[in-house]
């Protein structure tokens, strides 16, 4: 059963792949640091917009569960949910949330709003202070949320639910009497072409 649309699965792959590239680089103090980072959040805004525009299992509304269902499911009972499970649902949007913030407050401390000017006026020295202390705590936390993470994969993969089989095949073993609605991936093209300009005005600027 497809249940990944391909867009999707290169985005999971392409934001593994630059975060760890961005904490390395991070760490080292040295390397393509705010370049990776503006990669980053121009796959991190196209997700946001998949996100409500995509694919089934891709769609905010679909994996975003209420706490009952939360705690119903961490609990030990079944559900019957399609893609992301109603815990990982809620990881997906703590990763994103939290790369977002990093890539933002990456680019106030690196200086690449003081060339726009309405930002520049906006970000004070109080505001520029509270961004490093910011980027740093996430820097800190980051590697923990990603320990929680892979520690989920290799649970469910002891339950025998490949995760990352699927992340990559998008196909999973699961029975079931519907079929996934996936979004073509021209549409998805079509949406980071809206989304490209952005970062490539401050790949200009940097």
């Amino acid at each position: 059963m497809q249940i990944w649309d391909l867009p999707t699965r290169l985005y999971h792959w392409g934001q593994a792949f630059l975060v760890v590239a961005m904490i390395i680089t991070g760490n080292l103090s040295e390397g393509p640091h705010f370049e990776l980072g503006l990669l980053l959040i121009t796959l991190i805004l196209w997700r946001i917009v998949w996100g409500l525009l995509g694919s089934e299992t891709s769609r905010f509304s679909q994996f975003l569960a209420g706490p009952k269902r939360v705690f119903s499911y961490l609990s030990g009972r079944e559900d019957d949910s399609v893609g992301h499970n109603p815990a990982g649902g809620w990881m997906v949007v703590v990763m994103i949330l939290l790369l977002f913030i990093q890539c933002v407050t990456g680019m106030v401390v690196g200086g690449l709003f003081d060339e726009v000017s309405i930002t520049a006026l906006l970000i004070t020295d109080d505001l520029y202070d509270l961004a490093v202390e910011t980027h740093e705590w996430g820097s800190t936390i980051l590697p923990y949320v990603i320990g929680v993470h892979l520690a989920a994969i290799a649970i469910y993969k002891i339950k025998g639910k490949p995760l990352v089989k699927a992340m990559v095949t998008g196909r999973t073993d699961r029975k079931s009497s519907r079929q996934v609605k996936l979004e073509s991936t021209k549409k998805a093209c079509i949406v980071l072409l809206f989304v490209v300009p952005i970062s490539a005005y401050f790949f200009y600027i940097l």
